[in-house]
């Protein structure tokens, strides 16, 4: 069936429940697995009146505390899969949105289907915060499991 499955992550509770399930499902299935976590561009804003909202220093200091942190939540599903017995690889890379770094993780590594949870947010709070599974639904080219 499938071969090859990305689980994107972003450390919340839900994701890492949609991980674990993920994983028993590619065990089942004989499939390996790649834990993905997509990190924001932090960039230096120059904004208003040239006010410069944080210095290069301050920059580089938020993309290491975000890498690490980012390298913790894919370590905790890296740790799920090799409890399973399924192989394991991990990817960390800076994306301009989670959906484009999540379809274009899938697309670079070669995965046959996405494993991603959803929060199940409708109405107003959906609107506001906007839907990353969504997105990935309707950019994927492959098969999209959504976890609730």
């Amino acid at each position: 069936m499938f071969k090859h499955i990305l689980i994107p992550t972003d450390g919340s509770a839900l994701s890492t429940k949609a991980a674990r399930a993920a994983i028993a499902f590619a065990k089942q299935t004989g499939a390996r697995v790649t834990g993905y976590y997509a990190l924001h561009k932090v960039s230096r804003g120059v904004y208003g009146d040239g006010y410069d909202l944080a210095s290069r220093k301050d920059a580089a200091n938020l993309r290491l505390h975000l890498r690490r942190a980012a390298v913790k939540h894919v370590d905790t599903v890296a740790r799920m899969a090799r409890d399973a017995g399924v192989r394991f690889d991990a990817l960390v890379n800076e994306a301009a949105a989670p959906y484009e770094g999540i379809v274009n993780a899938a697309r670079s590594r070669d995965c046959d289907a996405i494993f991603i949870a959803s929060h199940g947010r409708r109405g107003l709070p959906r609107l506001m915060l906007g839907s990353v599974t969504h997105k990935v639904l309707t950019h994927s080219k492959i098969p999209v499991l959504v976890y609730r």
